[in-house]
């Protein structure tokens, strides 16, 4: 019942990490208008063929052929996305047609996406996008095949464990970071085993990886936390691979070692049954996972645990599966669209202060 992510959001974020240069929306002006803002600041080209109600009767395929000249034009772009929307879909426009009429040089990923396509969920339209890229011969098949694979696999997470399984999950704020704070540092001072779980998808990561430069090193112990990832930076689109090559590098500047690897970013449905068997073998007194935490089977693991999420949606759904402790992050997606480096995170912060205060 409450708000989910749409198909139509998930082609556009599929597109820009196959690096297209200008994604076009044939559909009204309002349409994503968020998602489409927010991906300018990734250096992606968002325009729409600001369809009207005349075009919603009579078509508009004769306007998307305009707005594809004129992107060829301004932009010269060598990769261009065109999707569609509720309302071009709905009257059946054919976006390969008016592609094939337009003629620009780029190469053209057309996506029929809509927001009740397939079963209605965001995924769909991500996969959507996968099999156009791979007919246009952009991806492999066998990469279309794992990345869809991995996209159902997420969906399956999210009705099972996450913000879907319910009809209705009022949004929370989750437990108070400082308060939390201070329970995990008092556990490392006491030298308890701490992991940390990275296990999160896309850009976001550059939020979630802030909790792996938590400087522990300032406080007076040689306690160290063991430190799991999904940053294999051979798997994934153009720009995840990226994503995981940029954050490897920042904690090696600054020294810190990850100890395991559960694979790529885009893998996180199965990374985090990888982390859960990885901590079962090494033992734990406590678990922080950051990212995507309901992809982590916590019930499994016999430690108290911190789960820290983008959803407010997801703090129950979070405790009810065992968490001990659920963080919330808000506005991941804004603060990281656009960035190559490590944000602070608020619960990162709220460490920092409290490690300040004890020094």
């Amino acid at each position: 019942m409450h708000p989910r992510p749409s198909p139509i959001a998930a082609s556009l974020y599929t597109l820009r990490d196959l690096n297209a240069d200008v994604i076009v929306l044939h559909g009204p002006h309002g349409c994503c208008f968020r998602t489409g803002r927010l991906l300018e600041n990734d250096g992606v080209r968002v325009v729409t063929t600001a369809m009207s109600e005349n075009d919603f009767i009579f078509g508009a395929s004769s306007k998307l052929e305009e707005v594809l000249l004129k992107v060829d034009s301004m932009f010269a772009p060598r990769l261009v996305g065109v999707v569609g929307t509720c309302a071009s879909m709905i009257i059946g426009e054919d976006l390969k047609e008016a592609v094939q009429n337009a003629g620009i040089k780029a190469k053209v990923i057309s996506v029929e996406s809509h927001g009740g396509f397939g079963e209605g969920d965001n995924t769909e339209g991500a996969i959507a996008v996968l099999k156009a890229a791979e007919k246009e011969g952009i991806i492999s098949s066998d990469e279309s095949l794992r990345q869809s694979k991995m996209l159902k696999l997420a969906t399956e997470i999210e009705k099972s464990r996450g913000m879907a399984k319910g009809e209705y999950i009022a949004p929370s704020f989750g437990d108070d970071k400082e308060k939390i704070a201070e329970i995990l540092i008092e556990k490392f001072k006491n030298n308890e085993k701490i992991v940390l779980v990275l296990n999160s998808k896309k850009e976001t990561s550059y939020l979630f990886a802030d909790l792996l430069k938590i400087p522990f090193i300032q406080i007076d112990s040689e306690n160290k936390p063991v430190i799991i990832t999904n940053l294999n930076e051979e798997i994934g689109l153009p720009r995840i691979r990226q994503h995981a090559r940029n954050i490897k590098a920042e904690l090696t500047d600054i020294g810190i070692e990850i100890d395991f690897i559960t694979g790529g970013l885009d893998e996180y449905p199965i990374t985090g049954e990888k982390a859960a068997e990885i901590i079962n073998e090494i033992g734990a007194d406590m678990v922080v996972v950051a990212g995507v935490p309901h992809a982590v089977p916590i019930e499994k693991i016999n430690a108290e645990s911190i789960a820290i999420t983008d959803g407010p949606r997801l703090v129950k759904p979070l405790k009810e599966i065992g968490y001990t402790y659920v963080v919330t992050e808000l506005d991941a997606h804004s603060k990281t669209l656009g960035t190559d480096k490590i944000v602070k995170s608020d619960f990162g912060e709220a460490m920092r202060k409290k490690i300040m205060q004890i020094r």
